[in-house]
C-alpha cells in the first residue's frame, strides 16, 4: 500500500471514528435526561432485568425518534398541519413526552405552544383567540402542553371562569375543532392519566429535588389538594368534547417511559406518512484563496476551559 493510500486510510477511519464518537454524542443527550429522571430512584447497581428493560427502552425510543424524522418530513413535504393537544394532571409527564417527540425534529417544523396566563387584555377577547395565532400553516406541527382546553380544567376547579363561560366553551369547542378539521388542520389529543399515589410521590419527589423545585407552584400545590374537583372536570370534559372529528385518547402515564413509547407509536399511527425521498449530499470542497488570511482571536475573548 502506498503512502498516499495509507494516508487515505487513516483519514477514512478518523472520519469514521468521529462520526461515530458524534452519534454516542446524541445518545448521551437522551441518556442525560434519563439520569434526571431516575436521580432519585433506588441506589445500588440496577440488576439484570432492569438493565434489559433499559435497553429495550432506549431501542424503542431512538426507532421511534427516527420514525417522526420521517413523519417531520413527510408534513413538509404534503404541506399538512397538525395540532397535537398534551392534557393532563400536574406531574402526568406531558413535558417529558413533548422532549422526546421533538428532540430530533426541526424547530421550524415542530414547535411547542406553552401559553401563559392570559394578559387582562387577552380575557376580554375570544376565548379561542390567542390560541388561534400558535395554529399550523403548511408543513408545520404544533404540539400544545395545555391548550384551550384550561376552560374545562384549571379554569374550571380553581373558580377562573363563570358557569356561563364554562358552558359557552362546551359549546363552543366542537364547532371550533369541526372547523378547523374542515380547513384542513388535523387535532389530536391526548389526555396523561396518573393515579392519585402517583401524582403525590411525583410531587413529592419535585419538593425534594432542588433542580424541580422550579416546576412546582401555588396552583400546582392546589391542585393537589383538589384532586377530586379535577377528577370530575376531566370526566365532564372527556364525555363533552369527544367527537369524531378530533376524539380523545388517554395514555397511560404511571411509567414515564411506557407513556413516552406509547404515545409516540400511537400518534405515529394516526398519520398515513411515508419515507421521503431526499437527493445525495455531497460536500463541496472549500475553496482556498492565497490571499486569505486568518486574523487570530485575542485571548481573552475565549470562555476559560474549565473542563
Amino acid at each position: 500500500m502506498s503512502e498516499h493510500d495509507m494516508t487515505h486510510t487513516n483519514a477514512d477511519a478518523t472520519l469514521h471514528q468521529r462520526l461515530q464518537a458524534d452519534l454516542i454524542d446524541s445518545w448521551d443527550e437522551e441518556l442525560e435526561m434519563e439520569l434526571d429522571d431516575q436521580r432519585l430512584g433506588s441506589p445500588g447497581t440496577p440488576d439484570e432485568s432492569s438493565r434489559a428493560a433499559r435497553k429495550h427502552y432506549f431501542r424503542e425510543l431512538f426507532r421511534l425518534q427516527g420514525e417522526l424524522v420521517k413523519l417531520q418530513d413527510w408534513v413538509v413535504k404534503t404541506g399538512h398541519r397538525l395540532v397535537v393537544i398534551f392534557e393532563g394532571r400536574d406531574a402526568a409527564g406531558k413535558g417529558g413526552a413533548i422532549k422526546r417527540i421533538t428532540q430530533r425534529l426541526n424547530p421550524r417544523v415542530c414547535r411547542v405552544a406553552a401559553l401563559p396566563a392570559p394578559t387582562s387584555r387577552e380575557r376580554t377577547q375570544w376565548y379561542f383567540q390567542r390560541y388561534v395565532a400558535h395554529l399550523p400553516a403548511a408543513g408545520e406541527i404544533v404540539l400544545f402542553d395545555r391548550s384551550w382546553y384550561n376552560r374545562a380544567g384549571v379554569e374550571r376547579v380553581m373558580g377562573f371562569c363563570t358557569d356561563e363561560e364554562y358552558e359557552e366553551f362546551f359549546r363552543s369547542v366542537p364547532e371550533f375543532e369541526k372547523m378547523l378539521e374542515r380547513s384542513g388542520i388535523q387535532i389530536i389529543k391526548y389526555w396523561f392519566s396518573v393515579t392519585d399515589e402517583e401524582q403525590e410521590l411525583r410531587f413529592q419527589a419535585r419538593i425534594t429535588d432542588s433542580l424541580k423545585q422550579w416546576k412546582l407552584s401555588p396552583m400546582d400545590l392546589e391542585s393537589r389538594r383538589r384532586w377530586e374537583a379535577y377528577t370530575h372536570a376531566k370526566e365532564v370534559m372527556l364525555e363533552r368534547s369527544h367527537i369524531p372529528e378530533s376524539p380523545w385518547w388517554v395514555v397511560d402515564a404511571n411509567d414515564k417511559k411506557s407513556a413516552r413509547l406509547n404515545c409516540m407509536h400511537h400518534l405515529l399511527s394516526q398519520l398515513p406518512y411515508q419515507e421521503t425521498e431526499h437527493p445525495a449530499f455531497e460536500l463541496p470542497e472549500r475553496v482556498h484563496h492565497e490571499d486569505y488570511i486568518r486574523h487570530p482571536v485575542p485571548a481573552e475573548m475565549y470562555v476559560p476551559a474549565l473542563y
